[in-house]
């Protein structure tokens, strides 16, 4: 079985969300190697703020550094050989360095699709670096304006639609629950008022 390990830099966590600024190579990377999971590759990932240890065993690993410093990181190895170092690769990359067919037979899901849908799910979490950083890798692989429109609309129409049916959700709450005073419902995230405590 291939095996793939990631020695990541120092950081709180991999998944990039947990700092002031979000990441939107990290929870993209995390992804790509899940996919590799999928596969049926052996993934291993380690931190160096966590796991020290883990780069100090490394011979391959800690030769790096010891030349290099903590700028090679992060680390890509498949079958104890680094294969990609100082950056995260695309999905596709990584698939051709652990020797994976990107596209399997009858796929229609490529680098264009994933942009695409990465699109989506950026307006759906409402996170405006991810939609910058994903609007940019669409435009510089290819994609039209147009099919970015028609994703951001898409997009759109399916929030729309959550948003409504959690509305709906709301009002059987309030149907069902008439003789208490639910009507006056403060804001979620701003904080709540006086009387209330926020959620968030």
């Amino acid at each position: 079985m291939t095996r793939v390990q990631v020695f990541d830099p120092p950081m709180c966590c991999s998944t990039g969300v947990c700092g002031p600024q979000v990441d939107p190579q990290l929870p993209r990377f995390a992804a790509d190697l899940r996919w590799l999971e999928q596969q049926g590759l052996e993934v291993q990932r380690y931190n160096l703020t966590h796991q020290p240890q883990a780069f100090v065993q490394n011979t391959i690993v800690n030769q790096a550094l010891m030349s290099e410093g903590e700028k090679c990181l992060p680390l890509v190895l498949v079958d104890d050989e680094i294969v990609s170092r100082g950056v995260y690769p695309e999905r596709d990359e990584l698939a051709a360095l652990a020797g994976v067919d990107f596209l399997a037979e009858g796929s229609r899901y490529s680098t264009l699709v994933a942009e695409l849908v990465a699109i989506g799910a950026a307006i759906g979490a409402n996170c405006e670096p991810c939609f910058k950083y994903h609007f940019q890798q669409a435009r510089e692989a290819g994609v039209t304006r147009d099919d970015i429109a028609r994703a951001v609309a898409t997009a759109r129409e399916v929030k729309q639609a959550a948003t409504k049916a959690m509305l709906n959700v709301a009002g059987g709450y309030l149907a069902a629950d008439r003789d208490t005073e639910l009507l006056q419902i403060a804001p979620c995230c701003p904080g709540g008022s006086d009387q209330t405590e926020s959620c968030c």
